[in-house]
């Protein structure tokens, strides 16, 4: 039971249902044909469109700021050299003395020193000792084309909820067009409604579109488990900004030009950035961040948002309710599920303005 007085977020009132046949498999087909439900916190009121209308909603001036990181198929399925027996490595992040940080399965029934073969021998992995997140460190026979090895016999990490194995396909799907710096886990999904196209069409009304890298972890799928969403621990997700996307939205925001984010990752790379003392967006070659964005959290640097349906109860959902409000966003969210809109990462789209 909660103690009155104590709770700063209530978790249980983030909450709705979702019929299963709501969540997506497959992403639609163009991209931008998704549905799009616009938000506009000055009336609360919602519109209903497409998601290539999208362009509608932009003016001269508007800075449009995408999240490039690019998924790499992280799933890697081998075997113990000794015993034959069937492994499950998921990669997490690479450290500078290249070893690994990943997931083992059966993470327990594995003992340091064992050697995992993966491609009938191709290459392998020793793993090491167990790591602060429950992960284990990881070091490969191979360094100079191990990407391209990860590339050919990786599975991409669809995330739990799409509910089918993961296929060649997904590799270009589970990606967005403008993906670039290789290093996630968990695709910028906001992003997989954008054409190139359609980014041109937006670029020709006299908008500036800018990147931003933050590599999104499995910390994008875990669920708050206590009361008090306050008291959740976000994982560490590395992001950067270089100086003049850094000097760009600061131009910006001193001339009153607004700053159009996609994706909660985009939003926490340029919240996180935001220097209290110069009241600016700071630049960085490379950086962590742990920021948990909720209500009443005041939004610093971002005033628009393009997103995604997010899950119940989620960091997410906590995010972009700091943005519109919790209500606004519920509503949102019901008249979505009985409009008939597709939910979570290869969804429809929500457009707060």
């Amino acid at each position: 039971m909660l103690t009155p007085g104590k709770i700063t977020i209530d978790i249980s009132e983030y909450d709705y249902d979702l019929p299963k046949d709501r969540i997506a498999l497959y992403p639609a087909d163009p991209r931008s044909s998704s549905k799009l439900l616009v938000v506009n916190r000055a009336d609360n009121k919602f519109e209903h469109r497409r998601f290539a209308e999208i362009v509608e909603y932009f003016r001269a001036g508007d800075i449009l700021v995408l999240n490039d990181s690019k998924v790499f198929p992280a799933r890697l399925y081998g075997h113990k050299k000794d015993t034959g027996g069937k492994v499950e490595i998921f990669l997490l992040r690479k450290f500078e003395n290249g070893n690994w940080e990943a997931l083992v399965k059966p993470g327990r029934r594995i003992q340091p020193g064992t050697t995992i073969e993966f491609a009938d021998g191709e290459f392998s992995a020793l793993i090491g000792e167990r790591t602060e997140v429950g992960g284990r460190i990881v070091t490969f026979s191979v360094k100079e084309n191990l990407m391209e090895l990860i590339w050919s016999h990786g599975e991409v990490p669809l995330p739990h909820y799409i509910d089918r194995p993961a296929e060649e396909k997904d590799k270009t799907t589970y990606q967005t067009v403008y993906a670039k710096n290789i290093g996630a886990v968990a695709a910028p999904t906001a992003g997989f409604h954008f054409t190139d196209d359609l980014l041109r069409k937006i670029q020709s009304l006299g908008v500036t579109i800018l990147y931003v890298t933050l590599h999104p972890g499995l910390g994008t799928f875990r669920p708050i488990t206590v009361a008090d969403a306050a008291l959740h621990k976000m994982e560490e997700e590395y992001f950067s900004i270089k100086p003049e996307v850094a000097a760009a939205i600061n131009q910006a925001k001193s001339e009153g030009r607004r700053i159009i984010a996609v994706g909660t990752t985009t939003v926490r790379a340029l919240e996180s950035s935001f220097d209290e003392g110069s009241l600016q967006v700071t630049a960085s070659s490379g950086r962590y961040t742990d920021k948990f964005i909720y209500p009443p959290y005041r939004y610093k640097v971002v005033d628009c948002l393009s997103t995604n349906f997010h899950l119940p109860k989620s960091t997410l959902l906590l995010l972009v309710s700091a943005l519109a409000g919790k209500e606004t966003i519920l509503a949102a969210y019901h008249e979505a599920i009985e409009k008939g809109y597709r939910f979570y990462s290869y969804g429809d789209a929500m457009l707060i303005v």
